[in-house]
């Protein structure tokens, strides 16, 4: 077991590496907002696959989740003059994958309502996908496959924390629907993961 004094040592070395780290981040971030690219692409890197996963997460495709990454810091570059460095700049890109997220759910419905009623949609409804014997169904899959309202404020409930206050804000959302939708993806989740 270790010391007291080891412990606090152990503190003290932890402090001044995050304080280190976050004087570079700090360093890093006035460069690229002096317009230094290679700064931004170093964000870029340091933060991109954070942003990735919350992108997959919300939306549920590798495909919209890589489109998702790169319009989030499109916005982060656009934005970045803004940046006060108040937070971790990987806090800071959280609500705008969000925000980047919501613009694109919200573009997409009104190209789709263009193209095809939604009332026209059944008539491709070809039921559910047939069930295959002995296939374990991973959390990823399960959360994937989830509605995309149920599989978003799941995502920003319980794995990133936020509240329904805040998840309202975020999404547009009444706290009520927020916790419905919260309930609806556990139980979802619940059933397809006993399967």
């Amino acid at each position: 077991m270790a010391s007291a004094a080891t412990l606090i040592h152990g503190d003290a070395i932890s402090f001044a590496i995050d304080d280190d780290k976050r004087q570079r981040e700090k360093a890093v971030v006035r460069a690229a907002q002096g317009g230094d690219r290679s700064a931004f692409e170093e964000l870029y890197k340091e933060n991109v696959r954070r942003v990735y996963a919350l992108a997959y997460r919300l939306t549920g495709n590798p495909n919209d989740a890589e489109e998702l990454t790169q319009e989030a810091f499109i916005r982060a570059w656009q934005k970045l003059p803004s940046f006060r460095g108040d937070s971790a700049f990987s806090s800071w890109m959280h609500p705008l994958t969000i925000n980047a997220a919501y613009s694109e759910k919200r573009s997409r419905g009104r190209r789709e309502a263009r193209v095809m009623p939604v009332e026209d949609l059944t008539v491709f409804d070809g039921g559910a996908p047939e069930e295959t014997p002995g296939l374990g169904v991973d959390l990823e899959r399960a959360l994937a496959e989830l509605p995309n309202g149920a599989r978003q404020v799941f995502v920003l409930h319980d794995v990133y924390g936020y509240k329904h206050e805040e998840i309202g804000t975020l999404i547009g959302v009444a706290v009520g629907t927020s916790k419905a939708q919260l309930h609806r993806a556990r139980r979802l989740l619940r059933e397809a993961l006993q399967s």
